[in-house]
């Protein structure tokens, strides 16, 4: 069966889209037309879209004719500047096996000193900056702005270029034009880096893949894909958190009253959230059994990682926020060869955050009623453009 008008569209801000959850309850594995006009396999169960991200037969290649991201902007610099998630086995297995010992849980393990440094510094400046303050600009994006580009090696001095680039990604009111020319300045920026690093190497991810054996081409990509994905989403989730803390006071007291369950905390709520949207499509190339239903080679399949998150078989009551869940097996991170590499860092990076903003800012409220924040109602990560808060 083929809908004709499948949204993306949240209308509340606590739910993934309605459509997604009838289809989940009357039709989990069904064909669809987005509203662009793409027709593809909706994956909204948790065990068929963990099926479906684990199997290497659904494509995560965007090169290949028919994959639902090949927008027909996959030949001749694009497709020499393919990025790890737009690979397939053996090229992916190559390149991420090379750079997966720089997110083990032990080596960011160790970077917590320094992250609860740089959050304790930007709740410092934010604090100094007055009683009233945009959380997004004043602490979301800084954090894993400066997080990102001291892994990358970015020098201190080039970190405002940094961090106003990366912003612009998330500025409600900027242009298509401002958004590509930002995108085009930090390709260029991380090109540049890792020139660099080619005659002078330090103590940063890219010297050290370089090292490894990493070309020139393939490490500009994973540096930009580390930006966007390192950035962005950890900016998205550390606002959504705050928010739904400030909004549900009695779950902000379960984190004061015992801090412990903080990092069960995190998980919930990257649970809940999900803000990923668009980073699970595939295309099958044989065809393939997924929950019973035959999936044919040459077709297109979208894993709804929002609603498998909200799977009841999975998680109980799925629409309760409950910090003691242990919702570890969620798919936020995604699952399988492509599952989010920074997830570790991530997590620290919440973790330390959510901590540092429950213990240091007791009298921390929102500035505007919820209903007034501008949540991202569509687009490739949820997340709020902005978030007035006050102390």
């Amino acid at each position: 069966m083929t809908t004709a008008t499948f949204s993306m569209q949240r209308v509340d801000p606590y739910s993934p889209p309605t459509e997604h959850l009838r289809l989940q309850e009357e039709n989990p594995i069904s064909q669809v037309q987005l509203t662009d006009g793409r027709v593809m396999w909706a994956i909204t169960k948790h065990a068929d879209v963990r099926a479906v991200l684990g199997d290497a037969r659904f494509s995560s290649d965007r090169a290949l004719p028919g994959h639902p991201m090949n927008r027909g902007g996959y030949g001749g610099t694009a497709a020499k500047l393919k990025q790890l998630i737009e690979m397939d086995p053996p090229e992916h297995t190559q390149q991420r096996v090379r750079v997966m010992g720089e997110f083990t849980v032990k080596k960011i393990a160790a970077m917590r000193p320094r992250i609860v440094e740089i959050v304790e510094s930007t709740i410092d400046a934010m604090l100094a900056s007055g009683s009233e303050a945009d959380l997004v600009t004043a602490l979301s994006l800084p954090v894993p702005s400066v997080v990102i580009a001291e892994l990358l090696g970015v020098p201190y001095e080039d970190h405002d270029f940094f961090q106003v680039n990366s912003a612009t990604f998330v500025e409600i009111d900027a242009t298509m034009e401002q958004r590509i020319e930002a995108m085009g300045n930090l390709k260029a920026y991380i090109g540049d880096l890792v020139a660099s690093r080619v005659e002078n190497p330090g103590d940063d991810i890219l010297s050290r893949q370089l090292a490894a054996g990493a070309g020139v081409e393939e490490l500009t990509g994973l540096g930009f894909l580390l930006l966007i994905a390192g950035h962005e989403t950890t900016a998205n989730m550390i606002s959504l958190s705050v928010a739904t803390l400030l909004d549900r006071p009695d779950l902000l007291q379960q984190l004061r009253d015992d801090p412990s369950l903080v990092p069960g905390a995190v998980e919930e709520l990257l649970r809940y959230f999900t803000i990923a949207e668009v980073g699970h499509q595939r295309l099958a190339t044989a065809d393939i059994e997924v929950g019973g239903t035959l999936i044919r080679e040459g077709e297109a399949v979208y894993g709804f990682a929002n609603v498998a998150n909200r799977d009841p078989e999975v998680f109980p009551e799925p629409d309760k926020i409950d910090f003691t869940r242990g919702a570890r097996n969620h798919v936020a991170f995604g699952f399988g060869p492509h599952q989010c590499l920074g997830q570790n860092l991530a997590r620290l990076e919440l973790e330390i955050v959510l901590e540092a903003v429950v213990r240091r800012i007791p009298t921390l409220r929102l500035a505007v009623p919820f209903r007034e924040i501008p949540f991202k109602e569509h687009g490739p990560n949820y997340g709020v453009y902005a978030l007035p808060v006050a102390w």
